[in-house]
């Protein structure tokens, strides 16, 4: 393929920090790849779509979710399932290109998004996905950030929630730790996975439980139950010191209705009985005279 390059100053009018569009995809292989001096979020809104690169092919579903940085060499094709008539489901993406200059500010501003989105150390775009429920929210805050001026400071209220949600790698974590495996340890921070302990953790992985305890091992050093209460212990933590909530609700709401096994478990993680652990802390909040 021949390339083209597409430019800011053809893309933004001035004062112009994003441009928002939405397009239905030509199912036509495109001529050209292409490349821009400017950041562009992609998902997929509808159908299937095939990005080519360098690299190859590979084909997007609903809910993915293209981090472009500039010079990143691609081309975007509409796809229709084997059988389809001509005019069944079309492919249909959502592009939020972003202004030069926004995307490196506010990485010097959050060294937490180092490695992450627009900020990883890749040639390639980088590819996340977002389940129902998330590309529901995405596409609300779209048509807020649809509605809105197109200053720096909406863009970044739209970025950064969104930004927050994807999956990081966990610390102590090594490179090369599969997708899945991260995906799964964020999502582990969800009350409804954690309370069903490392089943829930593997059922959250969709692979078997001798998979998942050997790939956390080698990349952890851990076995799923041991991060499993690990974060089951630190949301007793936040709960004993921010709320007044009794110890038996909490650690039934860390899926440990034995008091027994629970009181272990914090002693061990945290140092201190969840008793002694509360006085403490809540001793030392400062509060407000009425």
């Amino acid at each position: 393929m021949n390339i083209m390059t597409l430019s800011a100053n053809d893309t933004f009018a001035a004062e112009e920090a994003f441009v928002l569009s939405r397009a239905e995809l030509d199912t036509r292989r495109p001529p050209h790849l292409h490349t821009q001096d400017f950041h562009e979020l992609v998902w997929v809104q509808n159908g299937t779509v095939r990005l080519h690169t360098d690299a190859g092919k590979r084909d997007l579903s609903e809910g993915d979710v293209l981090f472009i940085s500039p010079d990143q060499r691609h081309g975007l094709q509409g796809r229709r399932p084997k059988g389809a008539q001509a005019d069944g489901e079309a492919s249909i993406v959502v592009s939020l290109a972003i202004r030069p200059g926004v995307i490196k500010a506010i990485g010097n501003r959050h060294e937490d998004l180092a490695g992450v989105a627009f900020w990883a150390a890749t040639t390639e775009p980088t590819i996340t996905h977002r389940d129902m429920r998330q590309l529901a929210a995405l596409n609300q805050a779209a048509l807020q950030l649809e509605r809105s001026p197109r200053r720096k400071l909406y863009l970044e209220a739209f970025l950064l929630p969104f930004l927050v949600a994807l999956d990081r790698t966990p610390e102590g974590m090594e490179n090369g730790a599969p997708d899945w495996l991260i995906a799964a340890c964020t999502k582990a921070h969800d009350p409804a996975v954690f309370r069903d302990g490392a089943a829930g953790f593997v059922a959250a992985t969709g692979r078997a439980h001798p998979h998942v305890s050997r790939t956390m091992r080698r990349f952890m050093g851990l076995t799923p139950s041991d991060y499993i209460n690990t974060l089951r212990m630190d949301h007793a933590a936040r709960q004993l010191t921010g709320t007044s909530d009794p110890l038996p609700e909490i650690a039934a709401d860390c899926g440990l209705p034995n008091l027994s096994h629970f009181h272990k478990l914090f002693l061990s993680h945290m140092g201190e009985t969840p008793l002694r652990y509360r006085r403490a802390r809540q001793a030392n909040l400062i509060q407000p005279r009425l």
